[in-house]
Formats: C-alpha cells, structure tokens, sequence
C-alpha cells in the first residue's frame, strides 16, 4: 500500500474515531443532565386507589386508564380527565335562571364586528382555555347552606410529599333549576405561591359527589407546612355556558399536624368572599363610546405594582382583553408582552363597533396574565367593566363612559383574584 493510501486510511479513521466519541460524551451529558434536573414541585393523582396521572422525578409521565363503572353513582362524565389547571379565569355573572336554548339564539346575531387600532402579535404561548370558568356572585344573597367537603391530610417523610385526599361532598345546592341538580367538581390550590394546582373529575347529577381522589405533592419540607394554606373552589360544570361557583373552603395548615399520621378534616362550604384576596396590583385602562358611529375604544394604558410571578422577582405581563354580551364571549384580543417589569406601559388600543341598544348588556373584562416560556401562563389578576362589574369603581367608570358620549375616561382600578 502506498504511503498516500495509508494516509488517507489512517485520518478516515481518525475522523470517526473522534466524531464516535463526541456522539457519545454529548448522549451521556444530556441524560446526566436530565437525571439531575428537578423540576420545583411534582404530584402524583389517584383515584379510589389507583394511579391515573403518576410522575415521576425524571419528568416522565405515565398514563394508566381505569375501568369505570357505568352504573355507579359516580359516573363522570365528559370531562373526567385531571389536568393541572391554568384556565383563564371567567367572567363573573349574575345568578343563572333556567337554561334554555332561546339563551344563545339573539347573540349569534349580533351586529357586533372588532377592529383593533394596530396589529398587535400575540404571545407565543396563550392561556389555555379552561373548563373551569368560575363565575362569582355579584350582589349579596340570602345566607343558604352550601354543604360541607370531607378530605384528609397526610405527609410523607421519607418523600417529603404532602397528601391530600378529596373524599367527598354533601348536601351541595341545587345549581341547575331545569335538572334540580348539580354537576360538582373542585379545584384545590396550595396558597400563597398557588402553583400546586390541580381539580378533580366532574361527577354528573348529584347534590352528595363521592371523588375518593388523592393528590401526591411532592418537594414541600414540613418546615413550610405551617405556612401553606388548602384553598378548595366547589364548581359545578355548565356545558353550555360558565362553570358556577358553589362556594370554597380554607383550611390554614398551621392548625394541622399530619406528622402522626392521615388527619381527616370536615369543613363548611362557604360563599366566596372576592374581597378578602390580597392585592393583585393596578390596571389603568381608558374608555370613549361615540354614539353617531356606535363605537366602543378600549385603551390598555399601564400597569402597576404587580406581584412577583417569577424568580427573579419580576414578570413578564401582558394583557387580553374579553367582551362579552350577556354570558357570551364575542371578541378577545392581547397586547403585547411586556419583558421583566412589574410596572408595564403597553399603549395599545383596541375598538369594538357596539349598537347603542346593546350597551346595557355588554361587560369588557381584563385579564393581566404573565407570560413564561417554558411552563403554562398564570392569570395575576382581573378587571371588569360593564353590566358584570363588582366594584363600585367599575361600575362607576362603565356609567361615566355611557353618560358621558365622545369623551375617553380614564381610571386605575385595583385588580382582583380569579
């Protein structure tokens, strides 16, 4: 063999030599890395036993289907799948009457059409649409009795795993006049960091729901126990319109001591109380109707003083703006995202063309919501305008726009929790 054939022979084997051993140190670099990656909390859902959404430590998920039983009372029903909630919070609405399906007829309708005054690009990643759109009440009602919620708290030393078991419900009201029934489900967060979220299957037809459903959090030191708060929101489903709110339940770790084993806890269902939630910030916004041209301009001005959602202690805000005719959502649309403040400016304008004889019934909600790349986007905080308002201060600037033609006023409002 020549000395030229030799060469070459010698550096094509050096060449692969070297390409094989760069393959492999990046293939076992990425799964040391991917072992030792934890992610800042985990948990594991069961249901009367079984494992149906485990997780493990490496980030892996496996899904195990369970047989139900058809004939028990309970049935789930189309949603009975448990995600991690990130719903976009919902609109909040007066009582419901009985539902019908004249309800929907009028708005399909509608004379209403959106121009924006900029082309605005949306986030790369929007909020996932949620069935768990809570409605509040808007006015104060008669004390009822709203039932009562039957759960256990257990820890997990070994794990440091805090569990949470949702065994049942009774003596739930009547949501639904035209089935003198209910379809509950509940949706349990850990405060005040609210980033343990999860809800359970909606059980069809039934004012006393048995879940039976356990929920494993991981990665909570028991030092912390005695700081953390279980908020439960009882819902009832509505298929074609919001989700009701039943009421909620507030259980302060502080007064439990699962160290000598499961504490099984009954608690009243209470009504929801929106003004007891801490400050979610400011919003400034700016509203003119023009009569002639029947056209409603939406201003999102800026922001203020809103709570630190991310770890550097900023956030990344954005807002979407919902309009709503009586119950219905007719038109959305989103500002930019603005990058690590906690005080944005965003300028943006959006107009909605309105008839005049609709404006009694049309609510603008606002939801500033703070964007992150890589897990799904949180809700900080809600503003509504209109026939839906629940604040002295949104009902005053909503009358001040409609009394006040061709005129922009402009308002800070507080915003309020979801």
């Amino acid at each position: 063999v020549s000395p030229v054939v030799a060469g070459l022979i010698g550096a094509s084997v050096l060449v692969v030599c070297v390409s094989v051993t760069v393959f492999v140190w990046t293939c076992c670099h990425q799964q040391a890395e991917k072992k030792h990656k934890t992610p800042p909390y985990k948990f594991i859902h069961m249901l009367k036993g079984i494992s149906i959404y485990p997780e493990t430590l490496s980030n892996k998920k496996k899904i195990i289907k369970v047989r139900r039983d058809k004939d028990g009372p309970g049935r789930e029903g189309g949603r009975g799948n448990l995600l991690v909630d990130a719903a976009e919070s919902g609109l909040l609405g007066q009582a419901k009457g009985p539902r019908g399906p004249s309800s929907g007829s009028c708005v399909d309708q509608l004379p209403i059409k959106v121009d924006y005054g900029e082309e605005l690009r949306s986030p790369l990643a929007s909020l996932t649409p949620g069935e768990s759109k809570t409605t509040s009440p808007s006015s104060p009602e008669e004390d009822v009795m709203l039932g009562a919620l039957t759960f256990s708290v257990d820890y997990n030393f070994p794990k440091k795993a805090l569990v949470v078991t949702i065994q049942e419900a009774h003596g739930l009201p009547v949501m639904d006049d035209q089935t003198q029934g209910s379809d509950p489900y509940i949706k349990m967060t850990i405060l005040p960091d609210k980033r343990h979220r999860v809800k359970t299957r909606v059980l069809r037809k039934t004012l006393d729901p048995v879940f039976d459903e356990t929920f494993t959090f991981y990665g909570i030191p028991y030092s912390q126990l005695q700081d953390l708060v279980l908020h439960f929101l009882v819902l009832s489903f509505d298929r074609f319109s919001r989700d009701d709110v039943i009421g909620e339940v507030m259980v302060p770790l502080a007064g439990v001591d699962p160290s000598t084993g499961k504490v099984q806890l009954t608690r009243d269902i209470i009504k929801r109380n929106i003004q007891k939630c801490i400050s979610r910030g400011e919003l400034q916004v700016s509203l003119s109707y023009q009569p002639v041209a029947q056209r409603m301009t939406v201003v999102v001005l800026k922001a203020r003083h809103l709570p630190k959602m991310d770890i550097t202690g900023l956030s990344d805000p954005y807002v979407k703006v919902n309009v709503y005719y009586g119950r219905k959502r007719i038109a959305k649309k989103k500002t930019h995202v603005k990058k690590c403040t906690l005080n944005p400016v965003f300028n943006e304008s959006f107009i909605y063309d309105i008839p005049t004889d609709l404006l009694p019934d049309i609510s603008i909600e606002f939801l500033v919501i703070d964007f992150d790349r890589t897990t799904k986007n949180e809700v900080v905080g809600r503003l509504i305008l209109g026939v839906h308002s629940v604040t002295a201060s949104g009902a005053e600037h909503w009358r001040e726009v409609c009394e006040s033609p061709r005129k922009s006023v402009a308002k800070w409002h507080s915003l309020s929790e979801y």
